[in-house]
């Protein structure tokens, strides 16, 4: 009887999907750096889209949508675990280290880096299980981009 009963949950629990699928995971990421420094330009807000063209590949009417969400799940999450959790199990290393890079670029957007912005790529890439040399590295190349840029 306990073995059924065991079999019971396991089959419940095999059988449930992600609370959010990849693509709204990483918009409402992405978002969280937006919003860090409760400064949210439109300078941010073209590097959030731009960012998240590069790791979807969706029509534009499902983007703006996706986009939309995204800012609404980021707004009501009371952690970050929730979307980080679907990067993990769904995204390759080097994809998570590339969902790192595009944070650092939107937080780079406004041409200032607010610590609130550093820490919540912190915390995210902590919770991606992306190693500290990669999450400075990409720092480091995102930063050097920006200032090539502005010569």
């Amino acid at each position: 009887m306990l073995k059924s009963l065991l079999a019971l949950f396991e089959d419940s629990r095999t059988q449930q999907k992600p609370a959010y699928t990849l693509e709204l995971a990483t918009a409402a990421l992405f978002c969280e750096v937006i919003n860090a420094d409760y400064e949210v330009t439109q300078t941010e807000r073209a590097e959030y889209e731009k960012q998240l063209r590069k790791h979807v590949s969706i029509d534009e009417e499902t983007l703006k949508t996706l986009l939309k969400q995204g800012e609404e799940k980021a707004e009501s999450a009371v952690d970050l675990v929730q979307f980080t959790q679907v990067i993990v199990r769904q995204c390759s290393a080097e994809e998570r280290i590339q969902i790192i890079k595009s944070l650092w670029a939107i937080a780079y957007a406004d041409r200032s880096l607010a610590p609130l912005e550093e820490s919540t790529v912190r915390q995210i890439a902590e919770l991606l299980y992306v190693p500290h040399s990669q999450f400075i590295k990409t720092k480091l190349e995102v930063l050097d981009n920006t200032v090539s840029e502005e010569k």
